[in-house]
């Protein structure tokens, strides 16, 4: 496969994968309008799982159909398209190699009591990704929750399988739990912390929010305000994120969050560029809009990562 300078750069930043893992990470990078240029955009559909059919899919209905999000990815030119099992398998066959999949390996849901505690299900496998031509698996980990070793332990496990096979981990460090405020969900600090978790997990890409500037954890309070560590603004935000990824030596892209008008999302997309982030995986903010809008925007998302907008 050929592979751009800058892809190559990013490559030889996963010293000791497999090849296969290299390749399919090559084969993300090189898809797509944004090909070759180290930056990405990827589509995530796991919504109807974390929170019901009719949040996710009532305001564009057509989202309800699988193939929908398949088409979507690839006439929007993305770099990759992730769900669950269930989704995938609705159109592996129809969209055979027109653009990497990901497959969702494990899933959460909003009927679950709030005694259960924050963990999520193993609903999928390596073999499965095989069979379905994935490039890589994504698994969610919920750094402060009282389940989060266990969480850990899963996907180092099968982070050691699929790198055994060939396929890439994209891990979404998502810190919420029992030891993390509603406000620590996004600090700077926690989010920094869940960065560094992924990437020591193995996480070939690292999927995680963007951040406020609230420190929620005291001691790490202490070091920002002694080492005068630049917070103040979203793309310095996202810098200090990237350098808790091992100085940028991982793909990091930022989560969309929920549906928001366009200029937030045009503003987070500029934030991230010049943060030296990779790019986003946005879902609800795309999916949820008229296939017509959603194209508009990802077609100017592609421009602001290219740097013309």
């Amino acid at each position: 496969m050929r592979a751009t300078r800058i892809v190559q750069k990013i490559l030889a930043n996963y010293e000791g994968e497999a090849p296969g893992v290299k390749a399919n990470l090559c084969r993300m990078l090189m898809e797509g309008k944004l090909g070759g240029t180290g930056k990405m955009i990827i589509l995530p559909v796991d919504q109807g799982f974390e929170h019901g059919p009719a949040r996710s899919f009532a305001p564009n209905p057509a989202g309800y159909d699988p193939h929908y999000h398949y088409q979507l990815a690839i006439d929007a030119g993305l770099n990759a398209f992730a769900a669950p099992l269930g989704m995938l398998e609705a159109g592996a066959d129809t969209f055979a190699g027109q653009i990497p999949t990901i497959l969702k390996v494990n899933s959460a849901n909003s009927l679950m009591s709030n005694s259960a505690g924050k963990n999520q299900a193993i609903t999928g496998s390596v073999d499965d990704a095989l069979r379905l031509g994935c490039a890589a698996i994504g698994f969610t980990i919920y750094p402060g929750s009282d389940m989060a070793l266990g969480m850990f332990e899963q996907i180092s496990a099968m982070r050691e399988e699929a790198a055994r096979k060939g396929v890439a981990t994209v891990i979404w460090s998502y810190p919420r739990g029992e030891a993390i405020t509603k406000d620590g969900e996004t600090a700077i600090d926690v989010a920094a912390y869940a960065a560094q978790i992924a990437a020591l997990l193995g996480a070939h890409i690292i999927k995680i929010k963007l951040s406020t500037d609230h420190l929620m954890l005291p001691e790490a309070k202490k070091v920002y305000e002694a080492q005068e560590i630049d917070i103040a603004t979203q793309a310095a935000r996202v810098r200090h994120c990237m350098d808790s990824a091992f100085a940028g030596r991982r793909i990091v892209v930022f989560s969309g969050g929920a549906k928001k008008g366009e200029d937030s999302v045009y503003d987070d997309a500029r934030a991230i560029r010049d943060g030296g982030g990779n790019g986003s995986i946005i879902g609800r903010n795309s999916f949820q809009r008229s296939r017509e809008d959603a194209l508009a925007m990802l077609g100017k998302l592609v421009d602001i990562y290219k740097g013309r907008a």
